[in-house]
């Protein structure tokens, strides 16, 4: 059995940052809201107590059962979790003069405790609270001050397991030798064997998915995104040909990649349809303008073509799906869902109208784990490290309504926009890079002819997770050319501008 940190969440920003740190040091775990009942047993390595926006001293704050943790388990209190920690056992948390917000220095108080082994004195640390404990417990013992906190960091080695506790954020990038104290209470502390790899996941999913469909054939949309063809690349290990894929182009795609991504489905040994659909969508599409309304156009017409083909494949019980691990979170927050910012095209909804079980081998992976594991599956990289590309495709970077026609434009500025970033090993360094076809007519003069068409702004942005982005600072000769390609290889477009708006206020995509 997968041994497993259990990170409980009492509504941090940095909450993923944390479990983020864990992954990274090969060691599995998952993150549960603080109320969420649970049981401790033995695959269970560690607690770790997540920061909050709360006060502990709040009349409401979150409260967990930390005594009955530590007589099963080490626990580790980050911040919150720490004042949480110091108050249950009889300390004191007060308001603090002034709010700790943003770096300070680590004093170590002891020098050979093994949560701070190998840590700098010195060592920078990010503090982002307005809390302080002020007293520790009768029985606890101080390790590191610093010049404005008299509780930087604290143990209890009375209990019948460790107990820990840290008032900074160890997970932030900010934290310089953070993921070095996170890695000591995992293996130091916790013994943890760090063997969760990219092939362990791959053995054991592969393993329960066996045990989970047994001999029952599973579809699957696939829209040639990193997070379906890993999923299904899974799956089919598992099942082989009982899988059945549908990929639907709906005539919003980039050029050429309805395709492409049934050939590389192929060469990777997927059983894959693929369905030809785009005059269907562009029926739907006819006239709208609102980009809600061609998000659910379109999702409504995939989700029909979907259950046509589906239909086919009467000894289906399972829908297959490629959830990542940031939406399970997000529906089990401790906040609940956040508020919608727009529909998403999925198949949201089908599983309880064709009565179908769920398959998501990669609800417990955050992306980048999903790209290891696809590239130790053997899906060729450039499918793995492709750019997002959202599920309405082009049809919510055309900035009007969708016609055959504009499409035709957008994809030959986006293919030359695209290649173009590879050619000059751009590609890798952005997040997401897009063209957008404005609805915008300017003059312009090609020989001695004047012209009056459309205008394609260009967008290209760096990210880590898409939450926010800035504006990637390309070339000027990078843009030049891809200006002058743009404008002299499709017919219709005379001008190229550049979006250098930072998310936020701005999202990356314009619709």
């Amino acid at each position: 059995m997968t041994e497993k940190i259990l990170i409980l969440d009492f509504g941090s920003q940095y909450t993923q940052l944390i479990a983020r740190a864990v992954r990274e040091a090969n060691v599995y775990c998952e993150i549960l809201p603080f109320n969420k009942l649970f049981a401790i047993d033995e695959t269970v390595k560690g607690i770790i107590l997540s920061g909050s926006p709360f006060s502990v001293n709040d009349g409401d704050a979150p409260v967990v059962n930390i005594p009955s943790f530590v007589q099963k388990t080490p626990v580790l209190g980050v911040c919150y979790g720490a004042q949480l920690t110091a108050k249950e056992y009889g300390g004191k948390v007060e308001k603090s003069n002034k709010r700790e917000y943003g770096r300070a220095k680590l004093h170590k108080q002891i020098e050979d405790d093994v949560l701070l082994a190998d840590v700098e004195d010195d060592s920078q640390v990010w503090m982002s609270h307005s809390d302080t404990i002020t007293q520790l417990p009768e029985g606890f013992e101080l390790l590191a001050t610093t010049a404005s906190i008299p509780v930087a960091a604290f143990r209890n080695t009375n209990e019948k397991y460790p107990l820990y506790g840290i008032q900074f954020h160890a997970e932030v990038y900010h934290s310089a030798e953070g993921k070095k104290i996170i890695k000591n209470f995992l293996v130091n502390i916790c013994g943890c064997k760090q063997n969760w790899t990219p092939a362990s996941f791959i053995h054991e999913t592969v393993d329960a998915l066996k045990k989970q469909i047994g001999d029952a054939h599973v579809i699957m949309a696939l829209s040639g995104g990193v997070d379906s063809t890993v999923a299904a690349t899974l799956i089919s290990k598992a099942i082989g040909e009982r899988l059945h894929g549908i990929f639907v182009d709906n005539g919003v795609l980039r050029k050429d990649e309805f395709e492409s991504v049934l050939e590389t489905y192929k060469n990777i040994g997927l059983n894959v349809t693929g369905i030809d659909a785009k005059q269907n969508f562009y029926d739907a599409l006819k006239d709208k303008t609102d980009p809600e309304a061609k998000r659910k156009a379109i999702g409504k017409l995939f989700i029909d073509v979907f259950q046509e083909e589906a239909a086919k494949i009467p000894e289906a019980k399972f829908l297959g799906q490629g959830t990542i691990y940031p939406d399970v979170i997000e529906s089990v927050s401790v906040h609940g869902p956040s508020v919608t910012i727009k529909s998403h095209h999925n198949v949201g909804g089908l599983p309880e109208k064709m009565h179908l079980s769920l398959v998501e081998p990669l609800r417990f992976l955050f992306k980048d784990e999903v790209r290891k594991v696809g590239l130790e599956l053997g899906i060729p990289s450039d499918m793995i490290n492709r750019h997002p590309f959202p599920g309405p495709g082009l049809a919510i970077r055309i900035l009007s309504d969708i016609t055959e026609e504009k499409v035709k434009l957008l994809q030959q500025a986006d293919d030359i926009f695209i290649k173009s970033l590879k050619e000059y090993n751009l590609y890798n360094k952005v997040w997401q890079a897009a063209a957008i076809l404005l609805p915008v007519k300017s003059v312009g003069v090609m020989g001695d002819e004047r012209t009056y068409e459309y205008t394609v702004a260009l967008r290209a942005v760096t990210s880590v997770d898409g939450m926010t982005a800035d504006w990637a600072h390309l070339p000027y000769d990078f843009l030049a050319h891809v200006s002058n390609e743009i404008i002299n290889g499709v017919r219709g477009i005379n001008r190229v501008v550049y979006d250098i708006s930072s998310k936020p206020p701005a999202t990356i995509e314009w619709e």
